[in-house]
């Protein structure tokens, strides 16, 4: 079975607490880079170690009498076996270690996890600078590990291998990101800008440091700090995350969202340091708040990494960003975007000489005129662009049956022996029963009389996919 690191630094794991850290900070455990170490390199408090490393035990504190360190799983997941490495530590690594699990839900402060219940995975000798891994006797589901040595001393890197075990929930209505730069949101205003810009909240991907996030200055009075953000489509927010990786002292105590007029989006809600925070429904989460823009308050001062608005933008929103985009395109792209609706070159570029449109009524009008005006020439290019009725592969004949097929295809033969083009009919919303049937009648026209029903059916089916351009 292939495991993953549940724990490194790359997916989000963090050490959010442990008994010491003197010679070496916790934080090293979960980094993503394989140990290193430079002999004779001393900092204030000796030889510097790419580890965690506790002082020499003079008393019985933690645990039995142990130290130990508790890492929140950058995705929970089921924990079939761990890595325990004691890279460059030799003399000062510990003589024993274990591994605890636990399974907490939400985000618990460090002093929460700490103090949670923990049940046994493995544990085993340690030898110096050597990598020890463990398997677990059955695999357990955990959001949680504590590494427990004895009596202390250094580890260089753990390593928790699993399965992931993703929270659907977080998948309800996710939707699309309505605040990334990506998307069209973009920064309105802040209060702050000491450290770094919130522009950097709206950024792909995660931030490598907290450099790549937005940090204000230690405020000295009762106030709070804010950014505003202009969403790329006014929408509906169905899931929220607040990330404040690699903020660990200076993470905001708490974040609250504002919508237009002051309606509350999300209440004031806690924040732990370091952690990847989702806010839904059942955080308080208002999902039926249509915003545009939204206030996020941090109280009272300091950073976080990034910030997603996963929701669902209107029909109507969606609308206008795809007819500002389609109306700023160069003319030859915007008319092979329109030519996949509708094949007639000169239709196509007569429409695309009339933008801006800016919103799709007026576009889909200017396109619907200018079908009533093709000549002959665009009127064969428009009709050799469209498949025959009953051809596998067409998401427009999704109602065509097996058992219709065959009988379409007889009619398409006789029809296109009769009137020298393709059977063309407005194919969504139709059976296969019916499109024949229709077919069958439309064999009796004349050819003036089929050549204005053509035209008609030539607009519908335009029409329908003009519109299903800006449909996301």
């Amino acid at each position: 079975m292939s495991l993953v690191d549940l724990a490194v630094r790359a997916v989000g794991g963090g050490v959010v607490a442990a008994s010491d850290e003197t010679f070496a900070e916790k934080e090293n455990l979960v980094r993503t880079a394989a140990p290193t170490h430079a002999a004779r390199t001393f900092g204030h408090k000796g030889q510097i170690y790419d580890g965690w490393e506790t002082r020499r035990r003079r008393d019985d504190r933690g645990p039995d009498g142990d130290d130990w360190a508790v890492v929140r799983l950058g995705v929970p997941g089921l924990v079939h076996a761990v890595v325990v490495d004691t890279a460059f530590f030799d003399g000062n690594h510990p003589v024993s270690a274990r591994v605890e699990t636990a399974w907490i839900e939400g985000h618990p402060s460090p002093g929460e996890a700490a103090a949670a219940p923990w049940t046994p995975l493995c544990a085993g000798p340690l030898s110096g600078s050597s990598e020890h891994r463990w398997e677990a006797d059955a695999p357990r589901a955990a959001t949680h590990v504590r590494l427990v040595i004895h009596p202390d001393g250094g580890v260089a890197r753990l390593r928790v291998l699993g399965e992931v075990l993703p929270d659907v929930r977080r998948w309800r209505s996710l939707g699309v990101d309505l605040a990334a730069l990506a998307h069209g949101g973009r920064v309105l205003d802040a209060s702050d800008r000491h450290y770094s810009p919130p522009e950097n909240l709206l950024l792909p991907g995660s931030a490598a440091h907290m450099g790549e996030g937005w940090e204000t200055r230690r405020r000295r009075d009762d106030g709070l700090d804010w950014v505003d953000v202009g969403l790329g489509a006014a929408g509906r927010v169905h899931q929220v995350v607040v990330d404040t990786t690699h903020f660990v002292g200076n993470a905001p105590g708490s974040v609250r969202l504002v919508g237009p007029g002051g309606a509350e989006l999300l209440p004031a809600t806690p924040l732990q340091p370091d952690t990847e925070h989702w806010f839904g429904a059942p955080e308080g989460l208002d999902t039926g708040l249509l915003v545009d823009r939204v206030r996020v308050e941090v109280r009272p001062d300091g950073g976080f990494a990034r910030l997603r608005l996963f929701g669902r933008p209107t029909a109507d929103a969606v609308a206008a960003a795809g007819m500002r985009r389609f109306d700023a395109l160069p003319a030859p792209v915007a008319e092979s975007v329109v030519r996949g609706c509708c094949a007639a070159p000169r239709w196509a570029a007569d429409l695309v000489a009339q933008r801006p449109f800016g919103d799709v009524d007026a576009f889909v009008a200017a396109a619907v005129t200018g079908l009533a005006a093709l000549g002959e020439d665009d009127l064969r290019a428009a009709l050799a662009g469209h498949a025959r009725i009953g051809e596998r592969g067409q998401r427009e004949q999704a109602g065509v049956l097996e058992g219709d097929r065959a009988a379409l295809a007889a009619g398409n033969r006789a029809y296109e022996e009769r009137f020298g083009h393709v059977y063309l009919v407005r194919a969504a919303g139709r059976t296969g029963a019916e499109m024949l049937a229709l077919l069958h009648e439309r064999l009796e026209h004349d050819a003036a009389t089929e050549a204005d029903v053509v035209r008609h059916q030539l607009a519908e089916i335009t029409e329908l996919r003009l519109r299903d351009l800006w449909v996301p």
